[in-house]
């Protein structure tokens, strides 16, 4: 279950809630995996590199909604105002490979960031998986060099070794602000239309329709139906379309579409593929904007999917538990096994982590597990933390180790009780006492304490 946001927020701060944005209020099963592609986040200098050092509000925002939810922030990667985010629930870690990132410039002939597009991709469950936030050339008549700056976007090459090109992955989901706009009607018909809900209407001189029917890479690429308002422009923190003097045309410039590739391969050759070999498709279940988010001229969209994958991988490269209580008065123990092809690295280490812990950096202490190791035979080795380390309020803690070859999580424990320090508390305890014993007896004195 992925769910799917684009949102041009216009060097806006984050809102109060986006509960309804990221459908935390559903009746039905939780999402497995978000991802959120923002165009014109603030990119003034200043925030820019302070950005660059720190996670920046909107991501910071983001994982304050959605780590004590259980999920994680998987990947990130900005350039100048688009900015891409990958959230996962956190069982599927083990299962999520080879994350790389990449961005391509194109305002400016490529030598400013302030239009292009960012890129995360991943092998999920054994398929490649791309995602692409793109902020393509505004204005009715850049029509073809929005495709020519998309063309160039889907030539970039990942760097590393065997990353297939976007184009070669299991799926692409393609997202962003597209900026392509309604092309030869007029504003009042466009307008009257969309007052009566008659959004078909307009659907043929959109003009990304229109260059899907003539530009064959186009084809491949699938949306669902618009049935819902044009997202651009509107006045700020309103439903009403721009009352400026420029009053721009409304339009669907905030896009989500996708390319499976087996797909496309079974249309080219026709019989060759049974559907029976299918091992990824991808369902649209939802496709909205969200009328009630007035931060920008422009409203978000979503597009709810499900995924359904054969698991080309069902086992995990590492399986690890916490051994024993664990405290802080004592050193901790933890046991690990891989399977025999995992390309371990001495810079491999083992984080304890909260369990609604933010991201792979946000651990609570970390052993090396060659310097920190005690104990190895062939079907397990342990690993010890000093009690140092173990926070002595206790809790409930994650396991995680991280693959320095691999760049990702690939091993996760269940979650475990860390037992709170009982020789810290009860030194807390006699000291509270011993100040309540050494308080005076004078009551009119109180107030000085």
């Amino acid at each position: 279950r992925l769910h799917l946001v684009t949102w041009n927020v216009g060097t806006a701060s984050p809102p109060p809630d986006v509960t309804s944005l990221l459908q935390l209020n559903s009746l039905g099963p939780a999402m497995d995996m978000y991802v959120i592609g923002l165009q014109e986040v603030n990119s003034r200098i200043t925030n820019f590199l302070s950005d660059l050092a720190f996670d920046d509000p909107w991501s910071i925002f983001f994982m304050t909604v959605l780590s004590p939810l259980g999920y994680i922030k998987l990947s990130s990667v900005r350039m100048q105002g688009l900015l891409l985010l990958v959230f996962v629930k956190h069982v599927h870690l083990p299962f999520i490979r080879d994350i790389h990132t990449h961005y391509t410039r194109t305002g400016l002939y490529g030598y400013w960031g302030n239009k292009g597009g960012v890129t995360v991709r991943m092998s999920l469950y054994g398929h490649t998986i791309c995602f692409m936030n793109c902020h393509l050339p505004a204005h009715m008549e850049n029509t073809e060099q929005r495709l020519d700056d998309f063309e160039k976007i889907l030539e970039m090459q990942f760097e590393g070794e065997n990353i297939p090109s976007t184009l070669d992955h299991d799926v692409l989901f393609w997202f962003g602000d597209l900026n392509f706009r309604i092309a030869d009607y007029g504003i009042h018909f466009v307008r009257e239309s969309i007052n009566n809900k008659r959004y078909n209407l307009l659907w043929e001189k959109d003009q990304l329709n229109m260059a899907k029917k003539k530009e064959a890479f186009l084809q491949e690429f699938i949306e669902g139906p618009l049935q819902f308002k044009p997202t651009y422009k509107f006045d700020l923190y309103s439903d009403v379309y721009d009352t400026s003097e420029k009053k721009r045309k409304p339009a669907w410039t905030d896009r989500i579409l996708w390319r499976v590739k087996n797909l496309c391969q079974h249309a080219s050759k026709e019989g060759e593929f049974s559907e029976e070999e299918q091992t990824i498709s991808v369902t649209l279940n939802n496709y909205i904007s969200h009328m009630s988010y007035g931060i920008s001229d422009h409203k978000p969209v979503t597009g709810t999917f499900g995924l359904e994958l054969k698991p080309l991988l069902s086992d995990p490269l590492i399986t690890l538990n916490p051994e024993g209580e664990w405290s802080a008065e004592h050193d901790v123990l933890i046991s690990y096994s891989a399977v025999p092809e995992f390309p371990s690295s001495a810079w491999d280490w083992i984080g304890l982590f909260k369990v609604a812990f933010r991201h792979v950096n946000d651990y609570v202490t970390y052993a090396w597990v060659e310097d920190d190791e005690i104990s190895s035979n062939k079907d397990s080795k342990q690993v010890y933390m000093s009690a140092a380390e173990i926070p002595d309020m206790g809790g409930e803690f994650l396991l995680c180790y991280y693959s320095n070859n691999l760049q990702s999580i690939v091993g996760i424990s269940q979650p475990f009780q860390i037992q709170p320090n009982r020789t810290l508390i009860e030194k807390d305890l006699t000291q509270e006492e011993n100040s309540w014993m050494q308080k005076p007896d004078n009551l009119e004195s109180l107030d000085e304490f």
